[in-house]
């Protein structure tokens, strides 16, 4: 079957003096005729490429099934008499949200049975699941094609029947107040920003509802949601460079919001409430963050955690008789407890590994409850007594079989960026694995917006693991592994220091001896997958094969529409290509335009149609650059979901399934695909 060919439609654009032939603009219409058969043909083609993939993609995902304990269900979280747990049921797709009365073990009530929501869709996804304080009524939304455009509903929890009201056009965040009669909710806007916080009345149309703020800031992000004391519904308004609180008391809906502190452009602080002051975990005069108490009325502020450099201060939790820091020190994630003036940061003793706080639902609690993972261990539920330290681990994900943690080891290793910046790297493989002799190594990238992917545990990465693949994660510049100027080294003018650290990091991997170049596959997804376009075009050589998922890689054609999702909040992470500087930063890397007549890799490249983060014509327009101008020595194919977004199939067994494609693609990449008899 040959690889489809895209008509080309020539527009011509100068900017700034740079001309550049844009052939394939016409895929962003869906309308345009040739758009939709152009991506199922690309689909058509990609499978029947992958045709001799069948058997082993269907042992990858037996594996995962037979690893994976279906019929399970979540630490349960207790929030005044109730217990609430997820649960799933084998055979089921999504999750079923419970609560138990008065005991863990007591009396069940199903609440919301995602897989009833999601008869008669291809797609599902819960965005808000709130209880309101009295426990009567459920807040749900829900999206049902990928667009993250959501419908929130609420359910009489008496009689478990939905009420007449229905707001559309909603985003993620929600807060209830103290009376459990007004909901707030947030909005999006033409460019899917959530610009408008709304406060909503049990029993009333959506058309009844008051807007209580509106952001007219098209760089900020808004979302609405309680203290952890519930004394206060709070507003965060968000840019890449700028963010602030603003609050009202959760038992007077009707009265304004209030500042916790004034914007500043440049500065960014998160805040809880905790007896008459509020706590901030703010960047105002310390790059890395330090921890102020705070009094709005009158301006009273005291420090309590100060700046040092290279150990951040994130956010903030505050409980009735300690203070929780979460944050990052020597590239690793920290949790800092403070009680009584006394500070004392929690220990762990792997090399590497991420910790969070986790579901939290009271404030009135002298217990901690995170979430505590790594490459080797798989995800645990640990309540930690705040007053003795005693640390209980109340859930640990089943891996079923013949798993056992000891047969894999986990360490950190340090490459050498080109200025001298030493890069961390986590790697994990088989406790028995000889890496004294080059082996076939996936390395995972993503490097953009101060985000930081910790050592996780997976249980398809067994699958990899258990073929002998060694799997590592490069932390690099964009990211926040290792403070703030770790992540302002990497972007706007600085955003090619991410690709270049990714490379030192792969180099660092074959100079090691760990790797050799024929057996290394990098993978990254979104922002990830625009890291994964540069490295291809920067060192093709480099990679047997790359896996880019849901990729940003038409940066300028994007950067330029300001009709677009996310467009101009993304100018303080990109930089704005209107302004002709600007615009020669990401034209040096943008990979749709800087595609060129070279052999490149084996290359997988995902999208979804109704992606609103990653359009879909970003990884079509890409994929059918590279058909017409590179010359490949691997395979180029497209994977289009065509009734999902930015986060592929929402069913667990679809979900499955399409890493079960993806994991194929890189042994067979590697040559480690188990051989398909004749």
């Amino acid at each position: 079957m040959d690889a489809p060919i895209a008509p080309r439609k020539p527009v011509e654009r100068t900017i700034h003096g740079d001309t550049f032939v844009d052939d394939y603009g016409w895929i962003r219409d869906r309308e345009d005729p040739d758009t939709i058969p152009h991506l199922e043909a690309e689909n058509a083609f990609t499978e029947h490429e992958a045709a001799h993939l069948e058997e082993i993609r269907e042992r990858i995902f037996a594996e995962i099934k037979e690893r994976t304990q279906e019929t399970d269900q979540s630490a349960p979280a207790k929030r005044g008499r109730y217990w609430y747990v997820s649960r799933t049921e084998e055979g089921s797709q999504y999750p079923i949200y419970v609560r138990m009365d008065g005991a863990p073990d007591g009396p069940e009530e199903i609440l919301l049975d995602v897989n009833a929501v999601a008869e008669g869709h291809d797609y599902v996804r819960i965005g808000i699941f709130d209880v309101s304080p009295d426990a009567s009524t459920l807040a749900y939304s829900v999206d049902v094609d990928g667009s993250e455009d959501y419908t929130i509903r609420f359910r009489d929890l008496t009689t478990g029947e939905d009420l007449d009201d229905e707001l559309v056009g909603t985003y993620y965040s929600s807060a209830w107040s103290a009376d459990s009669l007004h909901f707030f909710y947030t909005t999006i806007d033409e460019m899917h920003r959530p610009d408008k916080v709304w406060r909503h009345r049990l029993g009333t149309a959506q058309d009844a509802d008051v807007m209580t703020l509106h952001e007219d800031d098209d760089r900020m992000f808004v979302s609405v949601g309680p203290t952890q004391d519930l004394a206060y519904i709070v507003a965060h308004a968000g840019s890449q460079t700028t963010a602030d609180v603003r609050f009202l008391p959760a038992d007077d809906v009707e009265a304004g919001w209030q500042w916790v502190m004034p914007r500043t452009h440049g500065v960014e602080y998160q805040a809880d409430h905790k007896d008459g002051r509020w706590l901030v975990a703010t960047n105002d005069g310390a790059i890395d963050g330090r921890l102020l108490s705070v009094v709005p009325a009158t301006g009273d502020s005291e420090e309590l955690i100060g700046h040092q450099e290279g150990r951040k201060v994130e956010r903030v939790m505050a409980l009735r008789d300690h203070v929780v820091v979460t944050g990052r020190s020597d590239g690793l994630p920290a949790v800092t407890i403070i009680s009584d003036g006394d500070r004392r940061d929690l220990e762990f003793d792997e090399p590497a590994y991420s910790v969070a706080p986790g579901r939290n639902l009271e404030y009135d609690t002298r217990t901690l409850r995170i979430q505590y993972q790594s490459m080797t261990t798989p995800q645990r539920v640990i309540d930690i007594d705040l007053t003795t330290d005693e640390r209980t681990v109340v859930k640990e994900q089943p891996v079923l079989g013949a798993f056992d943690r000891d047969d894999y080891v986990t360490r950190r290793a340090w490459a050498v960026a080109d200025d001298g910046a030493r890069i961390p790297i986590s790697i994990v493989h088989r406790a028995d694995l000889d890496t004294d002799e080059p082996r076939p190594t996936l390395l995972y990238g993503y490097g953009s917006y101060e985000a930081t992917y910790d050592p996780w545990f997976s249980i398809p990465r067994l699958s990899l693991l258990d073929r002998g693949m060694v799997f590592a994660i490069a932390h690099i510049r964009g990211g926040g592994a290792m403070g703030k100027r770790w992540y302002e080294a990497g972007k706007m003018e600085h955003k090619a220091t991410t690709f270049s650290d990714f490379i030192a990091a792969a180099k660092h991997l074959v100079e090691s001896g760990l790797t050799t170049p024929d057996r290394l596959v990098a993978r990254g997804g979104s922002a990830g997958g625009l890291l994964m376009g540069a490295v291809a075009n920067a060192a093709p050589d480099l990679f047997a094969g790359i896996v880019a998922e849901v990729p940003f890689v038409d940066v300028v054609n994007t950067m330029l529409d300001e009709s677009l999702p996310l467009t101009v909040i993304e100018w303080e992470e990109w930089g704005n290509p209107a302004i002709a500087e600007q615009y020669a930063w990401i034209r040096a890397y943008s990979p749709y335009e800087n595609v060129d007549a070279t052999e490149y890799p084996a290359m997988l490249v995902t999208g979804g149609l109704n992606d609103p983060r990653v359009g879909f014509w970003e990884p079509a327009k890409w994929v059918a650059r590279m058909r017409e101008v590179a010359t490949h020595r691997g395979p180029l194919w497209l994977r289009m979901e065509m009734g999902s977004g930015h986060g592929g199939p929402s069913g667990r067994y679809d979900a499955w399934r399409d890493e079960a494609f993806t994991l194929a693609f890189v042994l067979d990449t590697l040559g480690l695909a188990d051989p398909v008899p004749a």
